[in-house]
C-alpha cells in the first residue's frame, strides 16, 4: 500500500545540517528569529520527513536490483533524500518539535527484483516525496516555501528520469485534468 507522503509505508517502530556549502553567496540570516511554524507546517514538515525516510530506505532497494548504468543515478538520489531528511528533522527540531522516530523497514509496494521494477520504485519513491512537498508548499509560511517548492521540482525531474510520466502540477493529483 502507499500513501500520498510516500511510495512505501511503515512495518514496525523504529530503532542536521542546515549550513550552507562552502561559496555559497546565500542572503544573511535574519537578525530577527523567523516566525514559528504552524501547526499545519509542522505537520507537513513531519510528513516530508516521512517520505524522505521511505525514499532512503527504497533507493537501497532501487541500487540493489537496477541496471549497472543506474547505480551511480540510485545512488546519487539516496544521499539527495539523506540530507533532505537530515535538513527535516533540524528543522523540527529548531522548532521545538522532536523528530518522530522513523520505523525500521517499509514494506515495498511491488516486488522489485528486476531492473525495469527497480527504476518503477525510483518513479515512484519521487514522485511520493514530490506529494509530501506539495503539502508542505501549500502549508509553509510564504518566507518558508520556496525550499520546499525547489525540492518539488527536483523531485518531480528525477520521476521523469526513472522514466515516470510526471503531470504538470507533480503532487497535486486533483489538478491533473484542469
Amino acid at each position: 500500500m502507499t500513501t500520498r507522503s510516500g511510495a512505501l509505508r511503515r512495518t514496525s517502530g523504529s530503532t542536521p545540517s542546515g549550513s550552507a556549502p562552502a561559496g555559497d553567496t546565500a542572503a544573511p540570516l535574519p537578525s530577527t528569529p523567523p516566525a514559528q511554524p504552524s501547526r499545519a507546517e509542522l505537520t507537513a514538515l513531519a510528513s516530508v520527513l516521512e517520505a524522505e525516510r521511505a525514499a532512503v530506505y527504497g533507493y537501497g532497494v532501487v541500487g540493489g536490483q537496477v541496471a549497472r548504468a543506474h547505480r551511480e543515478q540510485a545512488a546519487t538520489r539516496r544521499e539527495w533524500h539523506a540530507r533532505g531528511r537530515d535538513a527535516l528533522a533540524a528543522q523540527l527540531s529548531l522548532a521545538g518539535e522532536p523528530a518522530p522516530a522513523g520505523p525500521a523497514a517499509y514494506a515495498l509496494p511491488f516486488e522489485v527484483d528486476t531492473d525495469a521494477s527497480a527504476l518503477a520504485l525510483g518513479a515512484q519513491l519521487e514522485l511520493g516525496v514530490a506529494a509530501a512537498y506539495a503539502d508542505l508548499v501549500a502549508a509553509a509560511a510564504a518566507s518558508r516555501r520556496a525550499p520546499a517548492a525547489k525540492a518539488l521540482s527536483d523531485c518531480a525531474v528525477a520521476a521523469q528520469q526513472w522514466r515516470a510520466v510526471v503531470d504538470a502540477f507533480p503532487g497535486l493529483p486533483e489538478r491533473r485534468d484542469g
